[in-house]
């Protein structure tokens, strides 16, 4: 039982052996365009819930979180349960490509994901430790699929956020188009100045017309390495 960076009152239940969140799923929750008073998001891929319990604290929108595996499933479960959100937050052990029978169709008003940014690698390339295989590569799920997923929930004029990595920018826009989820807003992150991006975080809108904004980029290290102003109000609140 861990505290979430940006607010000590909150616990998220995680193990190093199995899915610990990382700063990717941070930048996601701070980055994505949330309905404020009411509504509703959806978020795939969510591993023990931190992204579902982040996007709490800034919306009293109702949400639901999707993961395949259920042990992390379960850690998701108890860590809404333990923070007292399981009358808004609503956790679905289960297959984000098989979820029509289970979520009705262009209801949502925002989905997110921090899906698996790799490749498959062949079975004698896996990880030791399947969980970490499963979240880091396309075992269960391709990109195509997440983007697919995203489109079918999301509501006509509702929003669409991902974070990725940079290497793969053309692939998501290529298939943000095909399934007529339209760039609006990307933003690229880097460790510091002087360093390539690693990070590629990106919003678009169902149906939307062309006009993408590209953002100031978001550095997270000064030079001596400790945070950005910026990036310590994103993860410890500010």
């Amino acid at each position: 039982m861990d505290y979430l960076l940006a607010n000590k009152q909150m616990k998220v239940i995680q193990s190093p052996t199995a899915f610990s969140f990382s700063l990717d799923a941070v930048l996601l929750a701070h980055f994505a365009t949330v309905p404020v008073k009411r509504g509703s998001i959806l978020d795939l891929c969510s591993g023990n819930g931190v992204i579902p319990l982040l996007l709490s604290q800034r919306t009293n929108a109702s949400i639901c979180g999707v993961e395949i595996q259920e042990r992390l499933y379960d850690m998701a479960k108890r860590s809404v349960e333990w923070n007292g959100l399981d009358t808004r937050i609503r956790m679905i052990c289960g297959d984000l490509k098989k979820m029509q029978p289970v979520l009705q169709h262009s209801t949502f008003d925002l989905v997110t994901c921090n899906p698996p940014y790799f490749k498959t690698p062949a079975p004698t390339e896996y990880n030791h430790n399947e969980y970490l295989t499963i979240a880091r590569h396309e075992v269960y799920c391709t990109l195509e699929d997440v983007v697919k997923a995203c489109k079918l929930h999301v509501r006509p004029g509702g929003k669409v956020a991902l974070v990725h990595r940079p290497g793969r920018l053309v692939d998501i826009m290529t298939l943000m188009r095909r399934y007529r989820i339209e760039p609006k807003r990307m933003r690229l992150v880097y460790p510091k100045q002087g360093r390539e991006a690693n990070t590629l975080l990106i919003e678009g809108i169902r149906d939307g017309k062309a006009d993408l904004k590209i953002l100031p980029p978001l550095y997270i290290y000064q030079e001596n390495g400790a945070y950005t102003k910026e990036a310590e109000e994103i993860i410890y609140g500010g």
